[in-house]
């Protein structure tokens, strides 16, 4: 025997209803999916929400880009404009989406802004200003707001791009690991523009900006500054900065022949982490592909003592040393810590998270000169119709260029188009595999360098243009030398006027060396 009941008729009226709205729900999307229309999706994990499931929440989480966490939709960061001094948040176009880029091109119209804080997108607002002096370095400057423009999740954004002299630090955090506690730390940066001084550093420093000992930091390390011999090859490395020594194995020097480091690559993924007592790894990858390469996974440092513990003191810094050492450059895109050492489980989902964004990806316009679109530029002269102006060894030369060319040559002689550094009326031409870096003249000749931000550079770098003084394609005068012209001459690149004393301002011919087709890029 049962004891039961049947259902009273409100209860089956209600399953009957729920029943029938479940089946037109079900028709409704049928019917949208066949016309094409979009269905609402449920927004991505993005890093912090990985390392957070995996139980190592972000206790930091800083980008110029995009969010890191899936509903954050606060602010990125905050520029400063030279004119009047005001300040202004920079946020996102959505939530868990990418900087609105568009509200500081608007902010900054007609000056130039700086970067003056970095924001925490996690619950313990840890966010970074603008470095004070310390140990080794005087009181740092902030990095200019447009000088790293990138593309990420096919939106152009702006990166932070660090000369020296410049950097960011947070001395009062909130979580941050101290004294031997296990944490994780990665950040996207770049292999085109790095050196060899110290220190281009993210992660846990000093909170006195002074060097304390062995140990009192735990920092990811990136540029070509060999600390202890040997190194192979010819870098950039993933370091691992924890005082008194950039570290690749418990050892100092590398113990891995095969790590010569990651090359010209224009997105790294580079990571460090670290239990605080026994063991310290290091991994990178190539932020655009593939997966992440441990270099070393193995024991703190035996060079001294202060290292097994660690001492961590919980400061933030990035884009120098612990003591403020502020000789070195770097890009920097995003990155993350955590409390607690990650798995490489979590890791390897943070990267795959990171390559799908696209960092670098086609700015979706090419073959004109508004902004953002990706060109090449091709010779007019008789003599040079199939050769064009690509950088080599940071010189601006002009080379044939065809469909059998390397694919190092086609990203060479391509050019991502950008409002004029010096002036919005005019042009400026940014690398497109080094990013950041400018097509610049440089007593008189034109060079491949990374902005730095001063008047002079922006001036160097601005061209403006003009019909073509040939009657054919496009001219580009110089905005601080406006009667010289971008011309190619025994195939270097100067600016050059119609006659005058330099040997590349000969009359012969001007009129077409100076010339040039606005081609679509020969790169992807």
């Amino acid at each position: 025997m049962s004891d039961m009941k049947e259902p009273a008729l409100p209860t089956l009226f209600s399953r009957l209803r729920t029943a029938t709205l479940a089946a037109l729900s079900a028709l409704i999307t049928v019917l949208a999916l066949a016309v094409g229309v979009p269905q609402a999706q449920a927004a991505s994990s993005l890093p912090c929400d990985i390392y957070a499931a995996a139980g190592t929440p972000c206790v930091a989480a800083h980008s110029l880009v995009r969010a890191l966490y899936s509903s954050y939709n606060g602010s990125l960061y905050q520029v400063q404009r030279a004119s009047d001094s005001a300040t202004s948040n920079i946020g996102l176009l959505s939530a868990g989406g990418y900087a609105n880029a568009a509200a500081q091109d608007s902010f900054c119209s007609g000056t130039t802004c700086i970067i003056t804080k970095i924001y925490d997108q996690s619950s313990r607002h840890n966010d970074l200003t603008v470095e004070g002096a310390g140990g080794a370095g005087a009181a740092d400057v902030g990095s200019p707001a447009d000088a790293l423009p990138v593309t990420v999740g096919g939106h152009q954004v702006y990166g932070l791009e660090i000369s020296a002299g410049m950097g960011y630090r947070d001395n009062s955090t909130s979580g941050v690991a101290v004294n031997g506690q296990a944490e994780g730390m990665y950040m996207v940066t770049s292999g085109t523009h790095v050196n060899g001084r110290c220190c281009f550093d993210y992660g846990n420093a000093e909170t006195n900006n002074k060097d304390t000992g062995n140990g009192h930091m735990d920092a990811i390390n990136f540029g070509t500054e060999c600390w202890f011999s040997p190194c192979y090859g010819g870098g950039p490395w993933v370091q691992a900065d924890l005082e008194n020594g950039l570290f690749q194995s418990d050892a100092g020097y590398s113990k891995n022949t095969s790590n010569t480091g990651t090359g010209a690559t224009p997105f790294v993924t580079a990571l460090l982490k670290n239990n605080g007592q026994d063991h310290f790894a290091l991994k990178y990858g190539n932020a655009q592909s593939g997966s992440l390469t441990t270099t070393y996974s193995g024991g703190e440092p035996t060079t001294g003592s202060g290292y097994s513990p660690m001492h961590q003191e919980g400061a933030i810094v990035l884009g120098t040393g612990g003591d403020n050492s502020n000789g070195s450059i770097g890009s920097f895109f995003e990155g993350v810590m955590t409390s607690g050492n990650p798995t490489d489980a979590a890791d390897n989902s943070v990267q795959a998270n990171i390559v799908s964004v696209g960092y670098g990806g086609s700015t979706g316009s090419t073959g004109s000169l508004n902004p953002g679109s990706e060109i090449s530029l091709r010779a007019t002269t008789s003599c040079c119709t199939g050769d064009y102006i690509r950088h080599q060894n940071n010189a601006a030369v002009i080379s044939s260029i065809t469909s059998s060319s390397s694919t190092l040559d086609k990203n060479d002689a391509t050019w991502i188009v950008r409002r004029g550094l010096a002036s919005s009326s005019c042009v400026s031409f940014e690398s497109r595999n080094y990013p950041g870096d400018f097509l610049r003249h440089y007593n008189f000749q034109l060079l491949r360098q990374p902005m730095d931000g001063t008047a002079q550079f922006r001036s160097d770098a601005t061209f403006c243009p003009t019909t073509g003084k040939s009657g054919t394609g496009t001219s580009f005068a110089s905005y601080n030398y406006p009667t010289k012209f971008i011309r190619h001459y025994n195939l270097n690149v100067y600016i050059a006027s119609n006659g005058g004393s330099n040997t590349w301002d000969s009359s012969t011919s001007w009129t077409d060396d100076v010339s040039w087709v606005v081609s679509s890029p020969w790169a992807p």
